[in-house]
């Protein structure tokens, strides 16, 4: 029987996503039929395809799947597919992983009878709280000789941990069979703790979650590709809703998405999917992209066509590509491929940022046209970059910054302002902070015309300097009641001014009531008086820029989160501690800077921004971006071959074509080649006019720099030095 099923197979930027939606129209919009008889069921049906009458008839139920590989792509799809089809068909769009987390929650009365969980509704963890929690179940197994062995941290171990877990449940494999995985991949690796000690670590908390209805991302997967799927009540619910699955980037997806697709084309469900050889941007962090391939022998495989002979990327990526692997070879890259070259990095932040703006100024490319692509970002370069462009009033966008919230200035007033409510807290504050708080809550109210984008722009009744000697003479440290005297507590409150005076008294009055209210328990929470400082002193009826309403965002949601989960833990096993003890340990999970301001949406609502493009590697290929100008920071670092921070411990023993077989210092070299190929040949699709190889000789530590891309910047033909710029 001939598959109705589609595989396209496509490099980036060839129309892959396109075609998806065109096939998904083409089943559901058949040609030559007349507009009435789509609703009426006449003769304009005849000339449609088999898939067609098939959607056709069923087009009232909930119909069509549509998964992309993360949440941005997501949104995007929907919304191209919804417009293409005019809203006529109920589309469901979603990542696999966020499927998988609401088809377990919808069907938790079933888990809940085949695996005799106790009947309470499910709450999922975060990240940064399913680490806190397993780091406390775990402690008194984690002794100092454990640590050792492992040459980690206790929160880096209870990480690489939780990340086997994750991995394991991804591939389909039971928590129950980590252990023989590990024994098999790591063989006689003495450097590493007991595969049986892990495993073993990983059923105390997976049943310790269960028991309390807990969910983490490996827990929901585990459950999902476990029992779910292979349980006939549910797969007769599947198949009964969705008879279409249209699945963007499979080489994204982890394996357990290839049985939820065979389940589905098993029951004359139809599918269209998009693969990207030259993809996989999340291979080391769960996906599969080999195994995801093998659906293709059950598809109609269509290949797009690639780039236009013309495109940059026709006529770079063999070259380069060859320059990397065979760096005997001499060729010399065209003038399309320039390079920027100088001594220290510092030299090369600012010189890189001069070129982009004296581009710009000078109108031979947008803000928005430009890139800069780094295997790594760290503060310094994200700050000179930034700082530099900005003074040259060019915006820049930091895609997915995921700083600590306690880095925004915002915060750190809200948990101060916090410890000076509740009693107890008087240890997490200091005069510092208490000067900041007070800086911060004064912030005048502006129009909505005159709001700005940069924090530093906002003026405030009170200044550094005088926030400085109210904290100097005002503050009264406390380990239990820390408290703020009036103004007049300072011999000379005179130079403290009228306006700096008038807003401290304000706030004074505003943590007197509120302490008095929390005495009288007339605050329900502490998220209630986040929102209220929130709304008295920080929004206040203007604009706030969206990084700071981001933060702010993300501060609530993780508070409410929080005391959700603790609420929780204390119905299920009440504990005696006092009534403020999670106050402080919300406040140090977020000064430990595990949680980043990242709400949802993660993106502004409204048109793309004017600006200049930062991101890491693995940033810019998972948002599937483009530009025409491309500069490609660090080219002499090693960083470009390595999977750094976008690799987990353990993710190759967890890949279903070597299931469990060690990785040896071949496989890696091998790993690297290939890693470094598909990076090259992805960005040079995503570029259009010109690449611009910007490298130091010495790296920030002072060591030289002799990555593999080095070949590429000795071609360049074109250099641009510090002369040239200045």
């Amino acid at each position: 029987m001939v598959s109705h099923s589609v595989w396209i197979v496509g490099t980036s930027r060839s129309g892959k996503t396109a075609r998806l939606v065109e096939q998904f129209c083409n089943w559901v919009q058949p040609e030559n039929r007349y507009a009435e008889s789509f609703y009426t069921k006449k003769s304009g049906l005849k000339k449609a395809s088999r898939v067609s009458e098939f959607l056709y008839l069923k087009q009232t139920e909930p119909g069509v799947l549509v998964l992309a590989a993360n949440d941005d792509n997501r949104r995007e799809l929907g919304d191209i597919i919804v417009t293409s089809t005019l809203g006529k068909y109920p589309v469901r769009a979603k990542t696999p992983l966020g499927f998988f987390q609401d088809e377990v929650i919808l069907f938790w009365p079933l888990l809940i009878n085949s695996l005799n969980l106790k009947a309470q509704f499910p709450v999922r963890l975060r990240p940064e709280t399913e680490q806190e929690l397993a780091t406390k179940l775990w402690r008194p197994q984690l002794d100092e000789e454990i640590l050792r062995v492992a040459g980690v941290n206790e929160s880096r171990l209870v990480r690489r941990i939780l990340d086997l877990f994750q991995l394991a449940a991804y591939s389909g494999t039971p928590c129950e069979d980590i252990a023989q995985i590990l024994v098999r991949g790591l063989g006689e690796n003495s450097t590493t703790l007991e595969p049986e000690f892990l495993a073993s670590l990983l059923l105390d908390w997976r049943n310790w979650c269960l028991e309390r209805g807990l969910l983490t991302y490996g827990i929901i997967t585990e459950l999902y590709s476990q029992y779910l799927l292979s349980d006939r009540n549910y797969q007769q619910h599947l198949t009964k809703r969705y008879q279409a699955v249209l699945a963007d980037d499979v080489d994204d997806y982890p394996s357990v998405a290839r049985l939820l697709f065979e389940l589905l084309l098993d029951q004359s469900a139809v599918g269209a999917f998009t693969y990207n050889p030259d993809g996989a941007v999340r291979l080391g962090l769960g996906a599969d992209p080999n195994y995801l391939e093998g659906l293709a022998e059950r598809c109609q495989v269509e290949i797009l066509n690639g780039p236009p002979p013309e495109s940059l990327s026709e006529q770079l990526t063999e070259q380069m590509v060859e320059l990397v692997t065979e760096p005997m070879v001499l060729l010399s890259l065209p003038k399309t491929v320039p390079s920027i070259q100088t001594t220290s990095r510092a030299q090369l932040l600012r010189q890189t940022a001069e070129v982009i703006a004296n581009a710009i100024q000078s109108q031979q490319v947008q803000p928005e046209q430009v890139a800069i692509i780094a295997p790594g970002l760290d503060a310094i370069a994200r700050y000179t970059l930034v700082e530099i462009l900005v003074k040259q009033n060019i915006q820049v966008e930091s895609l997915n910054d995921q700083r600590p919230l306690i880095s925004s200035p915002i915060i750190r007033a809200l948990l101060t302002m916090l410890a000076l409510v509740y009693p107890g807290l008087g240890r997490l504050v200091d005069r510092d902070a208490v000067a900041e708080m007070l800086v911060v809550l004064s912030r005048k109210q502006q129009p909505p015309e005159k709001s700005t984008d940069a924090i530093n722009r906002v003026s405030t009744d009170i200044d550094p300097v005088r926030a400085g000697l109210i904290a100097d003479y005002c503050f009264v440290p406390h380990p239990d009641r820390p408290n703020l005297l009036p103004v007049s507590a300072f011999e000379r409150w005179d130079r403290i001014g009228y306006a700096a005076t008038t807003a401290y008294s304000k706030i004074l009055e505003w943590l007197e009531q509120q302490r008095s209210q929390q005495e009288l328990r007339l605050i329900p929470s502490p998220i209630s008086l986040l929102d209220r400082a929130i709304q008295r002193f920080l929004w206040n009826g203007s604009n706030l820029p969206y990084e700071q309403l981001a933060a702010l965002r993300e501060l609530l949601e993780t508070a409410q989160h929080y005391w959700e989960i603790d609420t929780r833990l204390r119905q299920i096993a009440p504990v005696e501690t006092t009534p403020h003890t999670t106050i402080i340990e919300f406040i140090q999970l977020l000064r430990r800077g595990t949680i980043t301001a990242n709400p949802y949406p993660v993106r502004p609502i409204g048109g793309a921004r004017k600006a200049v493009t930062l991101a890491t590697i693995f940033q810019y290929r998972s948002s599937r971006r483009s530009h025409q100008w491309h500069f490609w920071l660090d080219a002499g670092s090693p960083l470009w071959a390595k999977g750094g921070a976008a690799t987990l411990f353990g993710a190759p023993f967890f890949l279903r074509d070597r299931l469990g077989e060690p990785w040896t210092a071949e496989d890696e070299k091998l790993a690297e080649e290939q890693r470094l190929r598909r990076i090259l040949t992805d960005l040079l699709s995503r570029v259009s006019e010109r690449v611009y190889l910007c490298h130091s000789d010495l790296a920030v530590n002072g060591q030289e720099q002799l990555g593999p891309l080095l070949p590429l910047v000795n071609a360049c033909v074109t250099v641009i030095s510090e002369a040239t710029v200045n």
